[in-house]
């Protein structure tokens, strides 16, 4: 059984992603902020990660996600943004946003699946 470490302030969307991937046989573990969220995947070392863009800070996933990868951990990172629709912004996946893949919050049951069914085949 896969675990998925969520990263997100938003208590409500860590409850339906989790039902979401929960309901598909995921194991999940969750964090509000990223000092917790470092830890949590320190420690729990999961097959994928959810990361909301912000936390506490406007910035707090893509300095979560290069933290990460600075520091050689290859865990593919499913970024949850709702900043394109905020400041007409699109992101992709980068140097200086290393992350796998983005979706934008409201994401659908059927798209969360698909997107974390994808990044776990590539792990």
């Amino acid at each position: 059984m896969e675990l998925i470490a969520i990263i997100d302030d938003d208590s409500d969307i860590i409850e339906a992603s989790s039902l979401v991937l929960e309901s598909k046989g995921y194991k999940i573990v969750s964090a509000s902020n990223i000092e917790e969220g470092y830890k949590l995947i320190i420690q729990k070392k999961p097959d994928l990660i959810i990361l909301d863009v912000m936390l506490d800070e406007p910035d707090d996933g893509f300095f979560l996600a290069q933290k990460l990868r600075r520091e050689d951990i290859k865990i593919p990172i499913l970024m949850y943004t709702s900043v394109s629709k905020t400041v007409g912004m699109d992101f992709d996946a980068s140097e200086i946003v290393p992350v796998d893949d983005f979706v934008e919050k409201p994401i659908s049951p059927d798209e969360l699946i698909l997107k974390v069914q994808e990044l776990l085949k590539k792990n």
